[in-house]
């Protein structure tokens, strides 16, 4: 299998996100041949398994669709209180359900986190790595992406500040794509 189309699911909601500015640099820097597509997640109503049996909010099916549509998900993630944001654990339970049926099985991943501090997201990363595994997502262990101080790498207006940084960035998207290609 070919990897050619790659979801982007973003856990921050905030309009001068330094995450989105990552993930639109991954976009800006895909090879020919490949699709980024950001994902949406900020309009999908709170996850009640109530739902699963009385019927669901009309974005849930769509949304599950479009995570369904994708060769691999790429997941950017600032750090909340150690852990990932609630924007973004409610959208990875949209998909995942009803139980059984989840949209994320068996595509691979990559986790990006980021944080302003020199802690880069450490918290929220590894507990979206324990999510991840139980949802049978294989995800790319090396290199970790931990993006600390992100601010001094991406501008407000989301231009990067520092090349070095971007080269990184080119370098984990090759070698995510290499190792999406290799699953399946």
């Amino acid at each position: 299998m070919s990897v050619k189309k790659i979801g982007i699911v973003v856990g921050s909601l905030r309009k001068g996100s330094y995450n989105k500015a990552i993930g639109k640099y991954l976009q800006n820097h895909a090879p020919e041949g490949v699709s980024l597509e950001m994902v949406e997640i900020g309009h999908l109503s709170l996850y009640n398994q109530d739902y699963d049996e009385s019927g669901e909010p009309a974005e849930y099916a769509p949304f599950r669709e479009q995570i369904k549509s994708f060769d691999g998900i790429i997941f950017i993630t600032p750090e909340y209180n150690r852990s990932v944001p609630g924007v973004l654990k409610n959208a990875i339970d949209v998909a995942s359900r009803p139980y059984g049926s989840s949209a994320w099985d068996g595509k691979p991943a990559l986790v990006i986190s980021s944080s302003i501090s020199d802690q880069s997201g450490f918290g929220a990363h590894h507990h979206l790595r324990q999510t991840l595994a139980y949802l049978n997502m294989p995800t790319l262990a090396q290199p970790e992406v931990y993006i600390a101080n992100v601010q001094n790498i991406f501008n407000e207006d989301g231009a990067l500040q520092k090349e070095e940084s971007g080269q990184f960035l080119q370098k984990v998207l090759s070698a995510y794509l290499d190792f999406a290609n290799k699953q399946g």
